[in-house]
């Protein structure tokens, strides 16, 4: 196997997501881009902090994620915040849509990658909200578990 065969390219990552949420699944969805927004992806302009994945006319879209417009495709250029669909099973849109009615849980993203075909991935999770108290003891624990290996590498 080469290297473009098993390697990842990350675009993007949401690492606050993990700190502000329980995850509970995930999945991996494709995502419909206009040849600027890879372009702009490919030289790793993007974000999605601050992005989510909603339901509407029984599709998932994301929505709030930025990618820089690309400046060589200015005339052709795309919107930097436009909803983008995502592309799912039938089954992984039925329990995303029914999680999300019934539990009240949030699809977020949480990278965005090319695989090793190149092609453009969102790696989504079910998601539900963590409390105050959760974040606090996350922190403690990861706290703990760093000052636990700094001591076993001293002795």
């Amino acid at each position: 196997m080469s290297k473009r065969e098993d390697a990842q390219v990350f675009v993007a990552q949401n690492r606050k997501a993990r700190y502000d949420y329980f995850i509970e699944d995930k999945f991996e969805a494709g995502i419909m881009l206009t040849g600027s927004e890879v372009k702009s992806l490919r030289v790793g302009k993007a974000s999605i902090a601050e992005a989510f994945a909603e339901e509407q006319k029984g599709d998932f879209y994301l929505l709030n994620a930025h990618i820089s417009e690309y400046g060589p495709a200015s005339r052709f250029g795309h919107a930097p915040k436009r909803p983008r669909r995502l592309l799912l099973h039938r089954r992984q849109i039925d329990k995303l849509t029914g999680a999300v009615a019934e539990k009240g849980m949030t699809i977020v993203p949480l990278s965005m990658y090319f695989n090793a075909r190149g092609i453009c991935k969102v790696e989504i999770g079910l998601a539900r909200g963590k409390k105050n108290h959760d974040k606090r003891a996350t922190e403690a624990n990861r706290d703990w578990d760093r000052e636990k290996q700094r001591l076993l590498r001293k002795e």
